[in-house]
């Protein structure tokens, strides 16, 4: 699968590193990412060192309508390791593609966030009040499938696989995202997957955003940089809060730009 999608939830699963509670939750439909994502969880989860959880996403699998799946393999945007996984268990190779949606195929959980208070205001505060005291199954649940303020706190969890499940979100916008990429106290791993990701990179507000925030790669920064208009570039060419290489490349390109 090294070829196929990537994202930072789903490199988590590929490379064995998440905990044996997360693994049966994916395995169970339980977490829900959006759907490429979730099929590349589950074919990750069928060939599990763990027998129960590589039958138990045997079983959700099954659970997925064929003629639902039939038509995400067919879109373009299916890397060619799932559509051959999915092909080869009996999926339509001549089906119509799916409408582009961020909606996940399947969620088998249906306890809720068990979260106190009504108002968005009060499960939030009272979601700050639980953090210190959940466990990294239910942080996982509540970045994949909680509110807004729910996953302006965990982006910032220390738990890398806690961050990358708030990224994987359906509900994530654009908006959100800016948000994260100005943030300072986020991982570089997590300004790194916004910066790679072509979808959110369309946006100037997240592209200026990584490019001004301190612990953004430089070479991403600096290759980022290019699509800044000459306002932007100028202003980081005196920016001290960005790191000095990206200063100077900024510096250099004004005067380019003058000449």
């Amino acid at each position: 699968m090294a070829s196929g999608l990537a994202t930072p939830m789903l490199d988590f699963f590929r490379r064995g590193e998440v905990a044996r509670d997360v693994r049966m939750m994916a395995a169970q439909g339980a977490i829900a990412p959006r759907p490429l994502e979730q099929l590349g969880i589950l074919m990750v989860l069928t060939t599990d060192s763990d027998w129960e959880v590589r039958q138990t996403a045997e079983e959700t699998l099954k659970l997925l309508p064929g003629a639902v799946l039939s038509s995400f393999i067919a879109r373009s945007d299916t890397p060619a390791d799932i559509r051959e996984f999915f092909l080869k268990r009996g999926a339509d190779p001549n089906a119509g593609p799916a409408p582009d949606t961020d909606q996940p195929l399947i969620d088998t959980d249906e306890s809720g966030l068990d979260l106190e208070g009504n108002t968005e205001e009060e499960k939030a505060l009272t979601f700050q009040q639980r953090l210190a005291s959940m466990t990294v199954p239910e942080k996982v649940k509540c970045a994949s499938k909680g509110t807004r303020e729910m996953r302006s706190v965990l982006i910032r969890d220390p738990n890398r696989m806690v961050a990358a499940a708030v990224l994987s979100c359906p509900k994530v916008n654009e908006a959100e995202v800016e948000a994260f990429a100005k943030m300072g106290n986020v991982s570089e791993e997590i300004l790194r997957t916004i910066a790679m990701s072509r979808a959110w990179t369309k946006s100037y507000g997240v592209l200026l955003a990584l490019v001004k925030n301190s612990k953004t790669p430089v070479a991403l920064s600096i290759n980022m940089m290019q699509r800044l208009n000459d306002s932007d570039v100028k202003k980081l060419s005196t920016d001290r809060n960005v790191p000095e290489a990206l200063r100077a490349f900024a510096r250099r390109k004004v005067v380019a730009g003058q000449q």
